[in-house]
């Protein structure tokens, strides 16, 4: 099997490095950044990279059918100044830039959500516009272009109290990208531009990330191990067990939603100089949350269960 890609080499593993991200490091070189989000098969960042070679560009994108189509343009254009990553853009924003550290920020055609019950999922909310705000340096900019009129009234609304000054125009297809392709072969000739520029400054820190805290317990039964959903805070589930009698060792895999988040991984309960050691699976990569450390507590809960009715 071919993969779609031709190298790694500009893709991320985000969970794999420390937040926030040092982005100097991970270039080699210290250059001015900007992000797209939602950079769908990649063209676009690629220009921008091509043209711009004294700047670095990152580029977020949720689908890897996406990622692997831009790294494979990457390749081909031979560029060495993008990085891309999958990953939410609130988390990529909220985790892993420093604050006024971006000078611009694009976003072509984002999805607009039409429908009244989905609106809640709209990126350019008044508290991301906030958000986005307090990553940007003095004078920095946001760039929306969107084929969708209701959505772009719906940011207006958004902006105010954001500490930026707002304009917008139409315009006519300038960015060749896929779905401006789209629109523009169905007919439609007019887009809609907004350019935030940031004005005053808004102060949000990095989101803190904690040490994860393991446990030891002195008894551990499988047979009667159960451990118990949860939907607080964050959101808990417990998926599969599997146990190893050979190896003394268990493994449950958990679900751990919270705000934006959305993590996938193995506990293992493992047997060690006649303890039991509760911890994040070898080779998991996980960001070290609130909810991440609340799975611990509940498998830790589960393991001592049993042995309290003894």
């Amino acid at each position: 099997m071919q993969p779609r890609y031709l190298s790694l080499k500009s893709f991320l593993p985000w969970k794999q490095v420390s937040h926030p991200i040092d982005w100097t490091a991970q270039f080699g070189r210290a250059a001015p950044l900007e992000v797209e989000i939602g950079f769908g098969n990649g063209a676009f960042l690629v220009r921008q990279a091509q043209m711009y070679p004294e700047r670095n560009f990152i580029g977020l994108e949720l689908e890897w059918a996406s990622v692997q189509r831009a790294l494979r343009r990457i390749a081909q254009a031979n560029v060495h100044n993008v990085r891309l990553l999958q990953v939410d853009a609130r988390t990529a924003f909220e985790r892993f830039f420093l604050p006024q550290s971006l000078t611009y920020v694009y976003s072509l055609f984002p999805c607009p959500w039409p429908k009244k019950r989905h609106a809640k999922h709209r990126l350019f909310s008044h508290p991301f516009l906030q958000l986005l705000n307090s990553r940007l340096v003095p004078e920095g900019e946001v760039q929306i272009v969107t084929d969708h009129y209701p959505y772009l009234q719906w940011v207006l609304e958004q902006v105010s109290d954001t500490g930026f000054a707002v304009h917008w125009k139409q315009i006519p297809p300038r960015f060749d990208t896929k779905y401006e392709r789209k629109w523009y072969e169905q007919g439609q000739e007019q887009f809609y531009e907004l350019r935030l520029h940031k004005i005053t400054h808004l102060d949000i820190p990095v989101k803190e990330e904690i040490r994860v805290e393991t446990y030891w317990v002195e008894c551990f039964d499988p047979d009667r191990f159960q451990p118990v959903n949860e939907r607080q805070a964050a959101t808990v589930e417990f998926k599969e067990f599997l146990y190893d009698p050979k190896r003394l060792k268990g493994m449950v895999r958990v679900v751990v939603a919270e705000e934006n988040l959305v993590q996938s991984f193995w506990i293992e309960i493992v047997q060690r100089e006649g303890r039991w050691q509760i911890r994040p699976a070898r080779g998991c990569d996980v960001v070290p949350t609130l909810g991440v450390q609340r799975a611990l507590d509940l498998v830790r809960d589960a393991a001592l269960r049993p042995c309290a009715s003894e």
